[in-house]
């Protein structure tokens, strides 16, 4: 039976029973995960009954196959909507093999109509075999299954050509995908909608969630968060990439920098000892350790605009909102209140003064106090 539609009953024994289905294994929504196994297979429609409390969070667990699925808390109005054969999961299921019983089924158009009408999704007797995905009828059955979860996501990407160094210390998100060439290390975490390119390394000890990283881009003990990284970049080690940021090509972003909602041009390094934050950054800067952008107030933010080719000379602040022209410097220690034009070199720091004999007069006043 070719079916393009799968209905899903997470209904419970109470209305207040949270559908098992909206749990997560390795960080995925299990219907999301189910869904997208699906697609796979041929199934273009999703229908799902909940009770009503658990409307919102099935849509939200769907993600990015919500667009194709109609939720429903009542099995007749689902009755009217199913214009197709259907496959039906009368409870919840992992796409694993199932290993004995099979709970899943396919069932024609018109019967499964007269099974909603009647408020029912149990297995009738002469259905056609479903895609045997492995039943779970409690939180302690989806927890024993999470290794074999992690099993049948690494062994896909194995056959895909990406090399998996630990296996058992190693999670990815079943909506990751991973290009071939590509080297996971032990203590890595890939999770969301995460996309990593062809011949990157990852780890030891990454986590990286709904982000992309292009291309020959190596990872190292990091974090990254809903950010875009590009090819032949090198992040790490402990850096903290936050959301919304976009590093470019071939950059480096170092160790004990954090990275915010901000752009970083082709080719900038930020080597360490840095923060970076609600700003937009040209190609080739080169930041020197410990340089700050000061883009918070108190109450509102403001962002730092540095053009190609900037050189900021160690412990720089550069208190937002500031432009830096192209090829312009900073002299270390300075704090940049002010625009500065483009190739000027800006020097924002007191004068040094020594004073004669002042060390010694102080430590003159401890052996008196002592």
């Amino acid at each position: 039976m070719d079916c393009k539609i799968a209905l899903f009953d997470l209904r419970g024994t109470s209305p207040s029973e949270k559908p098992l289905m909206l749990g997560s294994v390795l960080f995925c929504p299990v219907l999301h995960w189910v869904c997208r196994e699906l697609s796979d297979r041929g199934v273009e429609r999703y229908f799902i009954l909940c009770d009503e409390p658990w409307r919102d969070e099935v849509t939200e667990a769907l993600g990015s196959c919500a667009e194709r699925a109609a939720v429903f808390t009542d099995p007749s109005a689902a009755a009217d909507a199913v214009d197709g054969d259907a496959l039906v999961f009368p409870v919840p299921v992992l796409p694993l093999p199932a290993f004995g019983e099979r709970a899943d089924y396919a069932l024609s158009a018109d019967v499964l109509r007269r099974q909603l009408s009647d408020g029912k999704t149990a297995r009738p007797a002469d259905a056609d075999e479903g895609p045997g995905f492995l039943p779970v009828r409690s939180a302690a059955e989806l927890q024993r299954a999470m290794p074999l979860c992690r099993e049948l996501v690494l062994g896909r990407l194995a056959q895909q050509g990406v090399t998996v160094i630990d296996p058992m210390t190693t999670y990815v998100d079943p909506r990751c995908t991973v290009s071939a060439g590509t080297t996971i290390l032990p203590g890595t975490i890939l999770r969301g909608e995460t996309h990593v390119a062809a011949n990157c390394e990852i780890g030891p000890n990454a986590m990286i969630r709904d982000s992309s990283i292009g291309e020959g881009t190596t990872v190292n003990a990091s974090q990254v968060n809903e950010s875009t990284v590009g090819c032949h970049t090198t992040v790490g080690p402990f850096t903290y990439v936050r959301p919304n940021c976009t590093i470019g090509d071939h950059c480096r972003v170092g160790d004990f920098v954090e990275v915010k909602n901000s752009v970083i041009g082709n080719g900038t390094k930020i080597s360490h000892l840095t923060y970076v934050g609600d700003s937009d950054v040209g190609e080739k800067v080169n930041f020197g350790c410990g340089t700050v952008t000061t883009n918070y107030d108190g109450h509102k933010k403001y962002r730092c605009t540095i053009g190609d080719n900037v050189f900021l000379g160690c412990n720089t602040n550069l208190i937002a909102p500031v432009t830096l022209g192209d090829g312009s410097y900073t002299a270390a220690g300075s704090t940049v209140t002010d625009d500065v034009p483009a190739d000027a070199l800006a020097i924002a720091r007191a004068r040094q003064t020594n004073i004669a004999g002042w060390a010694a007069r102080f430590r003159k006043t401890w052996t008196k106090k002592s």
